[in-house]
């Protein structure tokens, strides 16, 4: 780096010019205020301000005291406790004690080795004398034995020779027996010899054995000594000297002689050297959550590895009240996890249904029938339409000529097969008819000539357009002679379904059920739609399709009606209907034939399930029974935790909305009247009743009496009845009792209106205002130890009351809000004192009150609003 001068070093570091060339000085470097300054001497300055002020003291000395606690019996019902403290004070040396200790423990080390070298030498000096001593006495032993043999045999020929002198000659068997004396004394002396060898030679192993086991056990006890001495090298905390250890034991026994002269103790410290040791981490610890479709408080606080209130306080935090077996949704866990600093991980639930349902029906696709819904306004001919191209009275089964349920059909026609599903097409039927489009290819919409467009009509265009299906528009009736074709046109068009002649993409054709007319025309749209579609499936393999109506039959169980829509189903296969499950028993097609196999857009009536399944689940041939069941157990369990989850998430979005709208109330109402004109008019004026605090919603409205499904309605949105001129039926009337809803009648208007009002102003949330019951003038100011200041008043206006809140005023101008803390007349407490009479006033929390002032005593009052 390059040199800088004294001053700009001086403004770097934020020190005077002078001061910094002083520093200099005192460092041994000459500089003036206009010199350079280089690397070395800004080194050499900072090791010379190191020196001077030192290094941030750290702590040299530790104390670590523990208390032990224990009961000594005395007699017989008489114990003493005794509490021994123990201390141990731990110091940290300084460098030139570190070197001296170290220095120390080198020369110890060094005198350590040579003792042991010494002693190991003189080990095995030691054995290899005891060795050779052995030796030289087991010699001699040799040595006398056999000067001692030698002797006797020198001693023993002489006796023979003397005997063989003195007696006459031996005969055989004397010599023979002494020769077998001989060899046995010889045989004798041999195995004396023997013995005596093998004794020494089991000696000096033993004398060399025991020497091995001296210099293991010396060896051990010196690697014993050097481990010991490395580990308290390796220590950073050592103990003190010799005074210090004194010191500590002095301490222990005065504690001791304390503790044994105390008869009771504090219970507060029992058993803390009993108490586990943690350490904190230094760090949050941020661990990754794995989340699926939905998890309850609990299970989330065991993932997270904390408390479930940790969890249940986050989530108050968030404002949504929760407890520990409330079931989370995925994106609530997601920002829980997110809140407490974590991260998570999104898993699949459903890796087991997955499995089941592999799609194993890879083939050659081929060219199926398309699917094809009829739907409708109620009575524009729909079923009847049906009925002629099937050439079946089907109308004629059904209760007052009205489809109740969603009937499937597969038609053999001139132009190849065709699957109609025919959906009801009365109001009530708005969710089936929903459900019947979601499994379609081609919707045929029937529009009466004679009726044009009416409210389900419209509905059914919504539902076909929702589901992105072609629509082809058939204008029934055209057999009347009130039929009007380009007026259904017409009125279509608003609805943007728009014909082919006047420039749109709909086909339109007119159609009678009644003659036939247009029928074959209306094939010849469908095929000409289904060929622009190009509608293919898998034609083998499992069979997979939609469940499009079911029901329980007394007889039979069970029975799901499903449209087939890949590979094919047959007799003794096992079927996933969402929840149920089962091995299908029978089969039979729309005329009650019994079948064995149904393939791609195919309708059956399936037996067999375990339970009603619902409509519009998918249906799914599986071949596992077990695992079909589990399947089947864990999706019902997972509709009830989601269904759970999403009531609690929508009480909370519902209560972020109503904080972001000024939590405005509402009133909703299902209305009924007689005429369409009195509906009108009571919508419009009740809904001119709305404010910015309470709004009138109207949930549900209609022409002619009061049916289950009103109530129905009002039970689900809370809201009261209102019948103008109608009365509900026996049904609605046991849903409205039941429900405990509100139901009123009125037979006039205003009376309608003003009861709205008065129900919509007790909704509205009351005021309050401030009332002046009494007023007290300070004639005097007295001191009380206990209570501070106290006014002598006169009570000059009203009454003043010891419960309510009170300000004091000087000169007209509130100095001070707050609330009496005594009301004494002469030395009495009172609860209030009345106009003209004096009393002791006592301001909680106040002691600047002065001669003049005034106390005003108000109360709160509640106000209703009327709208």
């Amino acid at each position: 780096m390059a040199d800088v001068s004294i001053e700009k070093l001086a403004s770097d570091i934020g020190t005077t010019v002078d001061r910094l060339v002083g520093q200099f000085k005192d460092a041994g470097i000459t500089k003036s205020a206009g010199d350079q300054v280089n690397e070395d001497e800004k080194q050499k300055l900072l090791d010379h301000l190191s020196k001077q002020h030192g290094s941030a003291a750290e702590p040299t000395r530790m104390t670590l005291k523990r208390k032990t606690t224990s009961t000594l019996s005395v007699g017989k019902s008489k114990e003493v406790k005794v509490e021994v403290r123990k201390k141990r004070t731990y110091v940290k040396r300084s460098d030139v004690e570190e070197q001296q200790r170290l220095a120390e423990e080198e020369a110890k080390r060094a005198e350590e080795e040579r003792l042991k070298r010494e002693a190991e030498e003189k080990a095995a000096a030691e054995a290899k004398k005891a060795a050779e001593e052995k030796a030289r006495k087991a010699a001699e032993a040799k040595k006398a034995a056999d000067e001692e043999r030698a002797r006797r045999a020198e001693q023993a020929k002489k006796e023979a020779e003397a005997r063989k002198a003195d007696e006459p000659e031996m005969t055989e068997a004397e010599k023979a027996e002494a020769e077998a004396a001989r060899q046995e004394e010889e045989r004798l002396r041999k195995a004396q010899e023997e013995e005596a060898q093998k004794k020494l030679e089991e000696d000096a192993k033993k004398a060399a054995e025991e020497a091995r086991k001296l210099a293991e056990e010396n060896e051990r006890r010196w690697k014993e000594e050097e481990e010991r001495r490395k580990k308290a090298e390796a220590e950073e905390v050592h103990l003190h000297s010799n005074r210090y250890a004194q010191e500590a034991e002095d301490e222990e026994d005065m504690q001791v002689e304390r503790s044994s002269r105390r008869r009771r103790k504090s219970k507060k410290n029992a058993g803390e050297h009993l108490k586990q040791g943690f350490n904190k981490p230094a760090a949050p610890v941020e661990r990754v959550v794995k989340l699926g479709a939905t998890i309850t408080v609990g299970e989330l606080a065991s993932k997270l590895a904390i408390k479930s209130n940790e969890v249940i306080k986050t989530m108050m935090k968030m404002g949504e009240m929760a407890t520990i077996n409330q079931v989370l949704d995925q994106d609530t866990a997601v920002l829980v996890v997110e809140e407490m600093g974590h991260k998570f991980e999104l898993v699949n639930d459903n890796a087991l249904e997955e499995e089941l349902l592999a799609d194993d029906t890879a083939g050659e696709k081929t060219t199926r029938a398309p699917v094809v819904t009829i739907m409708g306004h109620v009575d524009h001919g729909k079923t009847s339409l049906l009925d002629y191209i099937r050439r079946a009275k089907v109308a004629d089964g059904e209760a007052g000529g009205i489809t109740q349920h969603i009937g499937a059909y597969k038609v053999q026609t001139d132009n190849g097969e065709i699957t109609f599903l025919d959906t009801p097409g009365h109001a009530a039927f708005t969710a089936m008819r929903a459900r019947g489009a979601t499994a379609t290819d081609i919707v045929i919409l029937v529009v009466a000539a004679d009726d044009g467009v009416m409210p389900q009509t419209k509905e059914a265009v919504q539902h076909a357009r929702a589901a992105g299906v072609p629509l082809i528009v058939a204008v029934n009736k055209m057999d009347k002679e009130t039929a009007d074709p380009d007026r259904v046109k017409t009125e279509l068009s608003q609805l943007e379904v728009i014909s082919e002649e006047w420039g749109g993409e709909h086909q339109f054709c007119n159609v009678s059920a009644k003659t036939g007319m247009g029928v074959d025309e209306l094939l010849e749209a469908i095929v000409l739609q289904a060929e622009v579609l190009d509608l293919k499936a898998v034609a083998d393999g499992a069979g997979r399709g939609i469940v499009i109506e079911s029901r329980l039959d007394k007889g039979r169980g069970p029975v799901a009606s499903v449209l087939v829509q890949e590979g094919q189903l047959r007799s003794g296969d096992i079927l996933l209907c969402g929840e149920e499950y089962g091995r299908v028993r029978a089969m039979r097609d729309e005329n009650g034939n019994e079948i064995k196999l149904a393939g791609p857009s195919t309708p059956v009536e399936v037996l067999g399930l375990s339970g009603v399944p619902v409509a519009g689940e998918d249906a799914a041939v599986v071949k596992d029974e077990r695992k079909a069941r589990e399947v089947a157990a864990k999706r019902h369990q997972k509709k009830r935790e989601l269904k759970l989850a999403r009531q609690q998430k929508a009480k909370l979005e519902n209560m972020f909305a109503n904080m972001e709208s000024g939590d405005v109330s509402e009133l909703n109402i299902v209305l009924k009247a007689d005429v369409q004109g009195s509906v009108e008019a009571i919508s419009e004026s009740l809904i001119k009743l709305s404010t910015s605090e309470v709004k009138v919603n109207i949930v549900g409205s209609g022409v002619g009496g009061i049916t289950e499904t009103d109530a129905t309605l009002a039970a689900a949105s809370g809201a009261i009845v209102l019948g103008f001129n109608v009365r509900a039926d026996a049904t609605a009337r046991r849903v409205l009792e039941a429900e405990e809803i509100d139901l009123r009648y009125y037979s006039v208007i205003y009376s309608l209106i003003d009861e709205v009002k008065a129900a919509m102003s007790g909704m509205l949330a009351p005021e309050f205002k401030q009332e002046i019951i009494g007023l007290a003038e300070v004639r005097d100011v007295f001191k009380s130890p206990k209570l501070g200041a106290i006014a002598g008043c006169m009570v000059t206006e009203g009454v003043v009351k010891r419960s309510n809140p009170i300000r004091v005023l000087r000169d007209n101008v509130v100095i001070y809000e707050g609330e009496l803390e005594s009301l004494r007349r002469f030395k009495d407490d009172v609860q209030e004192v009345r106009n003209g009479m004096e009393c002791g006033i006592g301001v909680k929390n106040y002691n600047d009150v002065k001669v003049g002032d005034q106390i005003e005593v108000f109360e709160i009052v509640e106000v209703k609003r009327e709208i």
